[in-house]
């Protein structure tokens, strides 16, 4: 049957959920719009309070804005986005800019040219950033330890925001996540179909609690988990 999106779809579709980013979000929206990119830009506003829906009004009919009400969590707002994304490629941005939107380019160019299916971008190709809390380091290295164990695929960065998935292999994996284990769900359902997760290294620049860093150190356990619970995970 032929995808009724096919006859209006772009490159890419960028997925940024967001809350409470005021003092971020134009700025990334800005920078996502000027990428050299057939795209589309999709916004969650995932129950700000603060004026992130006034910000994103600015831009008009220049990027899709859908709004929950309430706080739904990342993972949430990322499915709730898929059914009206339109690209061959999807790519989730964060709402910060922890991470440089102009890489999405390198991030999604080997999808584009055929040669992967899936694209991480690694923080960690070039060592470990010195502004990241240990207990952050820990964790990462524990998450690259134990998608070794138990899929016996070797990756530099799990929890990467940047992802770049083709839609149609991200629809197949029926996404169940709630919150930040959208990542350790794509990385472990990808795996069990697999696909060979290709890396390209990309700057990184953390931010800190104070600055609205939302994601902690004590998310870890859900991560593993997850990993743990996908293991045998099949396709319906």
């Amino acid at each position: 049957m032929e995808d009724p999106q096919s006859s209006n779809n772009v490159d890419v579709s960028i997925i940024v959920p967001a809350l409470n980013e005021e003092h971020t979000i134009q700025e990334v929206i800005e920078r996502l719009l000027a990428l050299p990119l057939s795209k589309e830009i999709i916004v969650i506003n995932d129950g700000s309070d603060d004026s992130t829906a006034f910000l994103l009004a600015q831009f008009g009919d220049q990027i899709k804005v859908l709004t929950n009400p309430k706080r739904s969590g990342k993972g949430s707002a990322i499915r709730q986005a898929l059914p009206v994304a339109r690209g061959t490629v999807i790519a989730i941005q964060d709402a910060d800019l922890e991470y440089v939107p102009e890489e999405i380019v390198a991030l999604v160019q080997p999808i584009l040219s055929g040669q992967a299916n899936i694209v991480y971008g690694s923080r960690f190709t070039r060592g470990m950033n010195s502004k990241m809390a240990l207990p952050n380091k820990i964790v990462n290295l524990l998450l690259v330890f134990a998608v070794a164990v138990l899929f016996g695929r070797k990756i530099s960065d799990e929890a990467t925001c940047y992802k770049a998935i083709r839609r149609d292999l991200l629809l197949r994996m029926n996404l169940e996540c709630v919150r930040f284990e959208f990542c350790p769900e794509v990385t472990a359902k990808a795996l069990r179909l697999g696909e060979k997760i290709a890396e390209v290294p990309i700057s990184y620049e953390p931010r800190s609690k104070l600055a609205g860093k939302k994601i902690r150190w004590t998310d870890a356990p859900e991560a593993f988990w997850t990993l743990l619970k996908y293991r045998f995970w099949k396709p319906k």
